[in-house]
């Protein structure tokens, strides 16, 4: 039986038997989120940017630099996709389209051997997308049970879980997904809830109806709803929202940043601050939610909202960030300090409490993909497959340039002292 916090036990005499109840229940449905599912470790990558999308690693170990037959293993997909990879327990869960037919396939590989365990193909019609996207843009997400996988052709949007053995367990069908640049978000998973952040397009409509935004949390274990929030729908987001003490932080660009009750769906605040579409996920650093916004013709900002400490205080900006702010690459945070890389490459660091410039560097080409952070490296990789490693410090020190000879859209991904590489058509094992 579950000790209750002291608090909650103190208070109890003061009031009614209903409303005792009720903290009762939600003191147990926190221990349920924490307990219920198989446990993540650091081990595990498991979803877009590893563990609470922070895409740090602060005991991983990176080269410097490394040459192609320093590769473990290499796996040629026979397509090209951007959507990142998920590890778990040993296993690496990634989406691509079929070579031969018009099906998207959740394939698992074997972490050390590179050996596929599984592959499971579900029909995917043709949609509009960006020059820079493709079919199977999402990246999966992991427990210790289930992986779960969403992916859309306007007419379905699809949230399945199958187990680790390519088992599907459930499927939903959420209905007409109006974009203009076409699907790419990921779900999350969280105890027992699955969140997906489904954006639509309201804005600049070609074809068909303005759409209707919504988050929604299922059950992990069976797809039924478990609440689902409708949100501003201007321009199609697609960052995967971020779960922090009951609350999930979101990012889009009618709302801002903002944050719904985990347990209820409630809006517990927002805050807009964004001009343009947010691409990028938030993150977290201490009181302060983060997150970016822009286009593919500049006029980027990156916004760090302080958030509220309690039901009577309000959200605060804190800084804007206009030069050299990211568009579509999500940041990292570390040691007080803010790294990013803007979609014309130049690299930067920030002082996350402030905001002040730390120092600015251009790295070159056009970039996608989201930084990395692994021991006290940071890896980027732009379009062309150039990769550069440079020291996460105050003091910007470019430690290698590695050419990896082929188009690179998908941010990398790290566990068991192992780094994933989408390259071109491979999966590459470093």
């Amino acid at each position: 039986m579950p000790a209750f916090p002291p608090s909650l036990v103190a208070s109890a005499g003061d009031q009614s038997p209903r409303r005792f109840a009720k903290h009762v229940l939600a003191s147990l449905f926190g221990l349920a989120l924490v307990c219920s599912a198989a446990p993540t470790h650091a081990d595990d990558w498991p979803g877009f940017h590893g563990l609470e999308i922070a895409g740090v690693l602060p005991e991983a170990k990176l080269p410097d630099g490394w040459e192609k037959q320093a590769y473990r293993w290499t796996v040629d997909l026979k397509t090209r996709d951007v959507g990142s990879m998920a590890i778990q327990n040993g296993r690496v869960y990634l989406l691509s389209m079929s070579p031969a037919k018009q099906t998207i396939r959740l394939m698992s590989f074997n972490l050390q051997s590179g050996k596929v365990n599984w592959s499971r193909e579900f029909p995917q019609a043709k949609n509009h997308l960006h020059n820079r996207n493709t079919l199977a843009s999402s990246t999966p997400a992991t427990d210790g049970q289930y992986v779960y996988i969403a992916h859309s052709d306007r007419q379905h949007t699809w949230l399945r879980c199958l187990d680790h053995q390519g088992n599907e367990i459930w499927q939903r069908d959420f209905g007409v997904a109006q974009s203009q640049h076409g699907f790419g978000v990921s779900p999350t998973v969280h105890g027992d809830i699955v969140v997906l952040n489904f954006s639509q397009q309201a804005e600049r409509v070609e074809n068909g109806q303005p759409g209707t935004s919504r988050i929604i949390a299922v059950n992990r274990s069976t797809g039924e709803t478990i609440w689902q929030t409708p949100v501003t729908s201007t321009r199609v987001c697609y960052g995967t929202p971020v779960i922090r003490d009951g609350k999930v932080i979101c990012a889009n660009t009618g709302d801002g940043i903002y944050a719904l009750s985990l347990e209820t769906g409630k809006m517990l605040w927002r805050l807009p601050v964004f001009k343009m579409r947010c691409v990028s996920s938030p993150i977290v650093a201490g009181d302060l939610a983060i997150g970016s916004s822009g286009s593919g013709g500049g006029g980027n900002h990156l916004v760090a909202v302080r958030m509220p400490a309690n039901d009577s205080d309000e959200p605060q900006e804190v800084y804007r960030i206009e030069k050299a702010a990211p568009y579509v690459p999500t940041s990292i945070v570390h040691d007080g300090m803010l790294f990013s890389i803007d979609d014309k490459g130049i690299a930067s660091c920030f002082d996350v409490a402030t905001g002040d410039v730390q120092w600015t560097s251009r790295i070159g080409g056009t970039f996608s993909a989201s930084p990395i952070l692994l021991g006290d490296k940071v890896l980027v990789i732009n379009l062309n497959g150039e990769a550069t490693v440079f020291r996460a410090a105050r003091q910007f020190e470019k430690l290698s340039e590695i050419n990896l000879g082929g188009p690179v859209g998908a941010t990398p991904a790290y566990a068991n002292g192992r780094l994933l590489l989408r390259v071109g058509t491979e999966l590459r094992c470093l």
